[in-house]
């Protein structure tokens, strides 16, 4: 069973409005007549999330990004984390001081402190979690189900650099510019996820792959959306890599950990989307259209002739349950970063 379908038939029951039976980045809490909470919470485990040999600092400086791209993608403000650390005896003093130094310095960039949390010794692989707590006026915030059809669909920055740096720093370690600087040290787009309250009608991060995090949209909207794949706008490394090989372009389409934000708009908003992108300093690219509702994959992907891009994996999901190991396996493992299992 994936997580999706785990969430849906066992933990989606349990939730009530806050939740949104858990199709959003983050649950919204109202907090008070002025402001709502926002709160999110991911976990990463060396060798799956991040190369374990990776410097302390960067895996710190991961972990609240991803939490952050969260609270962007909800159009919030960061406040503050809770930090649970399960570690293995092997973990020493040194790394804990690099982790700590990594947090400290986003703290500062960022804007927010941390409140709270949890360690425990023991466990076989390190096993990071961060629960980050935003704040978004009141009703405003960001959601994956307001999407319409006619809606235009955007996406921030690069897409693919996050394949492309898993890429470069298993065969380089020294490297550190390009995707691989941005794998290690992802942007959160909090500026512009906040310039996009009442203007975007939906929004997610791209984490799991565009594809992917522009299904859950038009999952929880119940729409279908039209890309463009050669509109999607790609890294020089990336245009690069897809000039190469042409079916190179399916895996950074899906490959995830971008990062990034895909959103959708109305037509008549896309000065007020050019406005938001100049203020966040964030370029922004239209890659396609909401449709009503069809039969068929939800998010549909065409190329420069029109035709239909054949995706069998539209991005990454955790597979829970015992591995069942197929022929397809090892194909499928070039198209997302993490389903490429590090040792430990």
């Amino acid at each position: 069973m994936d997580e999706f379908a785990l969430i849906a038939e066992l933990f989606a029951p349990l939730t009530d409005r806050c939740g949104a039976h858990l199709l959003d980045d983050a649950a919204v809490v109202p907090s008070s007549a002025s402001h709502d909470r926002v709160y999110t919470t991911d976990t990463m485990i060396a060798g799956t999330h991040f190369l374990a040999d990776q410097p302390a600092d960067e895996v710190a400086a991961k972990l609240a990004r991803v939490n952050l791209s969260d609270l962007a993608a909800m159009g919030a403000e960061p406040e503050g984390y809770l930090l649970a650390l399960a570690l293995p005896r092997s973990v020493d003093t040194d790394w804990l001081r690099g982790f700590a130094a990594g947090l400290a310095a986003d703290q500062d960039r960022f804007g927010w402190r941390l409140w709270g949390g949890d360690t425990t010794s023991g466990a076989g692989c390190a096993v990071l979690t961060l629960t980050a707590i935003g704040r978004v006026p009141s009703g405003q915030a960001l959601r994956r189900g307001g999407a319409r059809a006619g809606d235009h669909v955007y996406v921030s920055g690069w897409i693919g650099d996050g394949l492309l740096g898993l890429d470069a720093l298993r065969g380089d370690r020294a490297a550190d510019t390009g995707p691989a600087a941005r794998y290690r040290r992802p942007e959160p787009r909090l500026t512009l996820g906040q310039a996009l309250r009442g203007v975007a009608t939906a929004c997610a991060d791209v984490s799991d792959g565009l594809v992917a995090d522009a299904g859950h949209i038009a999952t929880a909207s119940g729409v279908g959306l039209d890309l463009d794949a050669v509109a999607v706008p790609l890294s020089p490394a990336g245009r690069a890599a897809a000039d190469r090989d042409p079916d190179r372009l399916r895996a950074l389409l899906t490959g995830g950990d971008d990062y990034e934000l895909v959103f959708t708009a109305p037509p008549d908003a896309a000065d007020a989307i050019a406005r938001a992108a100049a203020d966040a300093e964030t370029p922004v690219t239209r890659i396609g259209r909401a449709h009503p509702g069809r039969q068929g994959p939800a998010v549909r992907v065409t190329d420069a002739q029109g035709h239909t891009l054949v995706i069998d994996r539209a991005g990454y999901t955790h597979g829970l349950g015992p591995a069942v190991p197929t022929p397809t396996d090892d194909a499928r493992s070039t198209t997302s970063p993490q389903t490429r299992r590090e040792r430990p």
